[in-house]
C-alpha cells in the first residue's frame, strides 16, 4: 500500500499512486484512476519493472490470512496490455497474497502507462514503502535518475525528500559490497553507513567496519574512530609513522568507551602521549564521569 508522505510530497505522485487525496495532473498529464474494477486474478501478471524481487513468504502468508478475514482494503493499480491482460503498476505484494488466499478477483484501478511511465511509477511507489532497507531505497533513487532521466531536483519533488537526503542515500551505493550487505541485513545502521561513506580510502572503510562489528561501536564512536584516521590540519606533507595494530586497538577501545576522538602518539622508544580533545566543559565533565574522576 502506498504510504502518504509529508505535505510537500507532490500531488502528481499522489495521482500516480492512486491516493485518496484530490489529484492534480502529474508531469506526464496522465489521468488519475477513479473507478475500481474487479479484475480476474488469472488476467493479471507481475510487473517486470518491479524493483523488489525479495518477498518474505511468512509475511505473504500473514497478509493472505488478513485478506481472507477483511478482504482487500486498498485496490491495486494496473495497466491494460494490448493482449487483454493486465500488468501490475503497484500492489504486487497484495496480488501475491491474494493468490495465496484463493481470491479469484482483485479490486483495481486501471491506468494508461507506457513502459517509461510504468517504470517510474513502480520505482516511486517502491521508495514510499516503510519496510525497505537503505540500499533498496538508494538503488531505486539511482534507477529513477539513470533510467527515468530525473534530475536530483525532480527526484526530490517526486519522492518528497530533501536533495541532501537523496545524495546521502546515493553515496551508500559506493560502499564496498560487504558493508552494503551488512547495511541490508541490519548488522549496521544507516548512521554507521553514512559515516563510512564519508571516507575515501576503502582500506580505512573496511578497517573501521571491522571495528564496528567486532566492538559493537555506536555511531558516535564510529565517527570518532574515523576522525582519528584523518590527517591532522597543517601536516599535509609529513605523514606520521603508522601505528601498530596493538596501538590502534587501544585507540579504538578508548574511543568506544569515551565516545569521542582519541589521539595517540608514540615514538620508536615507546614514549608517547594520549590526547582526549573536548569541545566544552559539559563534554569534559561527561568524559570525567566515564573515567570516574
Amino acid at each position: 500500500m502506498a504510504k502518504k508522505t509529508k505535505k510537500d510530497l507532490s500531488k502528481g505522485i499522489r495521482a500516480l499512486l492512486g491516493d485518496d487525496a484530490k489529484p492534480e495532473p502529474a508531469h506526464q498529464a496522465a489521468p488519475a484512476p477513479t473507478d475500481v474494477l474487479q479484475v480476474p486474478i488469472s488476467q493479471i501478471e507481475p510487473n517486470p519493472y518491479q524493483p523488489r524481487t525479495d518477498f518474505n513468504p511468512e509475511e505473504l502468508e500473514e497478509l493472505a490470512q488478513s485478506i481472507k478475514t477483511y478482504g482487500i482494503i486498498q485496490p491495486v493499480t494496473l495497466r491494460k496490455l494490448t493482449t487483454g491482460q493486465y500488468q501490475i503498476i503497484s500492489g504486487e505484494r497484495r496480488f501475491r497474497a491474494s493468490k495465496i488466499a484463493g481470491l479469484e478477483h482483485l479490486p483495481a484501478y486501471i491506468r494508461t502507462a507506457d513502459d517509461q511511465l510504468m517504470l517510474e511509477m513502480a520505482l516511486v511507489e517502491n521508495v514510499q514503502r516503510a519496510d525497505l532497507n537503505p540500499i533498496e531505497i538508494a538503488t531505486s533513487y539511482r534507477r529513477l535518475i539513470d533510467e527515468c532521466r530525473l534530475t536530483h531536483e525532480a527526484l526530490s519533488e517526486r519522492v518528497g525528500k530533501k536533495r541532501s537526503s537523496i545524495t546521502n542515500y546515493l553515496r551508500l551505493l559506493e560502499l564496498p559490497p560487504q558493508i552494503k550487505q551488512a547495511l541490508k541485513s541490519g548488522q549496521i545502521s544507516m548512521g554507521h553507513a553514512r559515516a563510512l561513506a564519508g571516507v575515501d580510502d576503502i582500506a580505512i572503510q573496511l578497517s573501521v567496519f571491522g571495528e564496528i562489528v567486532s566492538q559493537s561501536l555506536s555511531v558516535r564512536a564510529t565517527e570518532a574512530l574515523i576522525a582519528g584516521f584523518k590527517q591532522q590540519p597543517g601536516k599535509e606533507k609529513k605523514k606520521p609513522a603508522a601505528l601498530s595494530p596493538e596501538y590502534r586497538k587501544i585507540i579504538a577501545d578508548l574511543q568506544r568507551k569515551l565516545e569521542t576522538r582519541v589521539r595517540l602518539k608514540v615514538n620508536a622508544k615507546g614514549k608517547g602521549t594520549i590526547q582526549i580533545p573536548f569541545a566544552n566543559t559539559k563534554e569534559l565533565n561527561r568524559i570525567l564521569d566515564i573515567l570516574d574522576l
